[in-house]
């Protein structure tokens, strides 16, 4: 039963937004682990190249890797940082009476530029391994 004063809100609207936000966290967690795994990618080149004894132009210090890994981390908790806000002031606006109003497309456009970005980047610095 509501209170005086209390708005109902759908509840099928706050799953939905619950869901977006969980689909959000799952892309943050993923760039964060990629991330992880390109910085790590030059020093398994190196092991690598000892173990079948072949060279392979790997920096000793592999920064390249490490920056790009940095970058995808960093993404990654930018990511779940903004979905956590957005989600938060989604649900306040739906808890004060506003309507639902379509997702703004922005941070979707926005990771996947910095991806292709990244992804560049990866594949300009694979390159110069060859």
């Amino acid at each position: 039963m509501n209170t005086p004063g209390e708005i109902k809100t759908d509840p099928a609207t706050e799953m939905a937004a619950e869901r977006t936000m969980l689909a959000w966290i799952r892309t943050g967690l993923a760039l964060m682990g990629f991330g992880f795994v390109v910085a790590k990618f030059g020093l398994f080149l190196q092991k690598l190249a000892e173990i079948k004894n072949i060279h392979i132009k790997v920096a000793a210090n592999q920064s390249a890797s490490v920056w790009i890994g940095i970058a995808l981390v960093m993404l990654g908790v930018a990511v779940n940082v903004a979905a956590a806000t957005r989600f938060a002031a989604l649900i306040r606006r739906l808890h004060a009476g506003d309507k639902a109003k379509p997702m703004r497309w922005e941070l979707a456009a926005s990771v996947a530029i910095i991806m292709a970005l990244i992804g560049l980047g990866i594949a300009g610095y694979l390159l110069r391994l060859k």
